[in-house]
């Protein structure tokens, strides 16, 4: 069975400030920079063989890749359809868990007023969890919270209600394994 491995960035600044960042690229804070490190020692301290390190374009999701290829020796490159989900106008805005925002990410047809259905967006991380099943590379993915959520929500069925609310931690790393 294949595996690949799932990290979320380290603490962004916006993190720290409780606002949506989305594809606004707000950097890593000192901490995300530690946690960053840490991930990376625990890849190695568990044993984890990969071939690649895939990771989003903004520098939240690039940096930790960097650091996290750095101490493991695992070559990172980018991938475009890591991008955080575009949340329109609710982008940079506060707080996070806001009972409007949470509402609207529970229609997954809404594009947010110019931003990313989930649809569009599941679509994107779909194809690409389609091309790493086929892939014979072990990965590790790099990437923002939203794209966490999709990919949860392709191995494991999800309420609407679950998918608005999961989330995982900044600088944590899941498994996932696709069935046969």
């Amino acid at each position: 069975m294949k595996t690949i491995y799932f990290v979320r960035h380290g603490e962004s600044v916006w993190n720290t400030l409780d606002k949506i960042c989305g594809q606004n690229d707000s950097p890593l804070t000192d901490r995300g920079r530690e946690q960053a490190r840490a991930t990376g020692a625990q890849i190695l301290a568990s044993g984890i063989q990969a071939d690649i390190i895939l990771y989003s374009s903004l520098s939240r999701a690039a940096e930790t890749a960097q650091i996290i290829s750095e101490m493991t020796g695992i070559p990172a490159m980018e991938e475009p359809r890591l991008m955080e989900q575009c949340f329109g106008r609710f982008e940079g805005t506060s707080p996070r868990n806001a009972p409007e925002f949470v509402e609207a990410k529970k229609r997954f047809a809404d594009s947010y007023d110019g931003g990313e259905s989930m649809f569009r967006l599941a679509q994107r991380i779909y194809n690409l969890l389609d091309d790493l099943k086929t892939d014979p590379r072990t990965c590790i993915l790099v990437a923002h919270n939203g794209i966490a959520r999709v990919i949860n929500s392709y191995f494991y069925d999800m309420t609407n209600e679950e998918y608005a609310s999961f989330g995982v931690k900044n600088a944590s790393v899941t498994e996932f394994t696709f069935s046969e």
